[in-house]
């Protein structure tokens, strides 16, 4: 019978909770460790879509980058995510910066491991920041079409001051303030989710080339690989990808 924290204690092999930010909140949310599993929902965020697929399902768990519960609750409302998973007896596992953060096998790996970025490892500097290489210099306009194709985006935004790019930081989701790190490290384009207005600016200056996919597309691409990792370790339990979940954003 495997159980919760089985789960749990596999996580703790390559994004182990300590390693999390200090103002993250990251394990089991809701529930008890204790929970025998037999099916697994995985998804990047709990919804209540989420939540009503997963007792459709009769999961157990559900599996999630993004945590359920961020700040303090100060009042439990019935059609809130919390309650719903409460009374539904479903818990919730939320693997955030600590995934984020993992060289082995985190977000920012499997974005690097899609685009076809060689080599990516933790920078020095930086807090999500990652860096590698593409095998040959390639045209921006045409690695930020691979990107758009990598992540199946509807549309993404990028600036070509340098025309062509090798050296490649990764920064998934909000990872726009890693612009100067990326740029002090000799980053040639930096690929995040999200990007501010003075951010783009400050690139523009620092003659670094960003991309932009959205912060869905960055970090959904490690859902489908961490199925497999776990469903490699875990043969008596059924992951299976949220289908409800998407942040519905749509390109005219």
């Amino acid at each position: 019978m495997t159980t919760i924290n089985d789960i749990i204690n596999f996580f703790e092999t390559f994004a182990p909770q300590e390693s999390a930010m200090d103002f993250d909140n990251v394990g089991l949310l809701v529930g008890d460790k204790n929970t025998a599993v037999t099916k697994v929902l995985v998804s990047l965020d709990i919804t209540k879509n989420v939540v009503l697929e997963a007792d459709k399902m009769g999961c157990e768990l559900i599996i999630s980058h993004h945590p359920v519960i961020f700040n303090p609750i100060k009042r439990l409302d019935s059609d809130s995510v919390p309650y719903m998973l409460i009374s539904r007896k479903i818990s919730a596992l939320c693997m955030h910066t600590n995934l984020d953060l993992s060289e082995s096998f985190g977000v920012n790996t499997c974005l690097a491991n899609a685009i076809g970025v060689k080599n990516a490892v933790r920078a020095e500097s930086g807090e999500c920041l990652f860096i590698g290489s593409l095998e040959n210099e390639t045209e921006i306009s045409a690695f930020a079409e691979s990107v758009k194709n990598a992540l199946s985006c509807s549309g993404l935004r990028y600036t070509d001051i340098k025309k062509a790019v090798k050296k490649i930081a990764v920064s998934s989701g909000a990872g726009g303030s890693d612009i100067f790190d990326a740029a002090q490290i000799g980053a040639d384009v930096l690929v995040t989710g999200e990007i501010k207005h003075h951010e783009i600016n400050a690139a523009n200056e620092l003659g670094i080339d960003i991309i932009d996919a959205g912060h869905f597309k960055s970090e959904d691409i490690v859902i489908l690989p961490l199925i497999n990792k776990l469903s490699e370790n875990f043969k008596d339990i059924n992951f299976t990808k949220s289908e409800s979940y998407s942040d519905n954003i749509k390109f005219i």
